[in-house]
């Protein structure tokens, strides 16, 4: 970890407020510190794409974001659709309406949708649960879907619910989603602290939009031990 801390960051900027000129200054950012993503809303991944182009660092497209109720097609045309504009990574919201009335089958068939689009573009394919929203049965019905499906990531939260990640969450997820099944934490990840006890829970990848500040407290901790 030590070596490759930055790149459990998905640097995110997904506020319907962003403009331009900020989605360049993040991009330029993301590069700087060398985070995994720049994680953006669909309708910014093709201008996200061409700023970060030839850096190593990706674009994560935001599907159905962030309440999830769209239909399973929309979100399949949406993912292709930012797939084609440059998107490395998908991170889709899951109907939690249909989690909360049990139709799992429903969740079921649109991971699968979403999983195969993914996988016949090789990007990568994260599920955003949105916790705040579910008991813990509901928690664990999802992740064994995962556990079946095998999407890359089971991420917590979008960051725009009730309340965000919780470490509890993390362990629960990377407990009953299995080995092959990673966990990524996001929302109301601020600090140093917070942003090592989640990966401490088990998650690999962080959703933050204050990525830069947390870097810049692991390197200055590094530095005066």
């Amino acid at each position: 970890m030590t070596d490759n801390f930055n790149k459990f960051f998905d640097h995110t900027l997904l506020k319907s407020s962003t403009t331009e000129a900020q989605l360049k200054k993040v991009c330029e950012e993301a590069v700087k510190y060398g985070f995994c993503s720049v994680a953006v809303n669909t309708g910014m991944v093709k201008k996200c794409a061409e700023f970060l182009k030839g850096s190593g660092v990706l674009t994560d497209a935001a599907v159905g974001f962030p309440l999830g109720i769209t239909t399973i097609e929309t979100k399949v045309f949406e993912a292709e659709e930012a797939i084609k504009n440059g998107a490395g990574e998908i991170d889709y919201v899951v109907n939690v309406g249909k989690v909360k009335e049990g139709n799992f089958d429903y969740i079921k068939n649109e991971m699968e949708k979403m999983v195969a689009l993914c996988r016949k573009y090789q990007v990568t394919s994260k599920v955003i649960f949105e916790n705040c929203y579910l008991t813990d049965e509901e928690k664990i019905g999802l992740c064994k879907i995962a556990k079946e499906v095998r999407p890359d990531f089971i991420k917590t939260s979008t960051g725009f619910g009730s309340s965000s990640a919780t470490v509890e969450d993390v362990k629960l997820m990377k407990k009953y989603a299995g080995d092959d099944v990673k966990v990524k934490a996001a929302g109301g990840i601020r600090d140093l602290e917070t942003c090592l006890a989640m990966i401490d829970a088990g998650a690999e990848r962080i959703g933050c939009s204050n990525s830069t500040a947390i870097a810049d407290e692991y390197k200055n901790a590094k530095r005066s031990r």
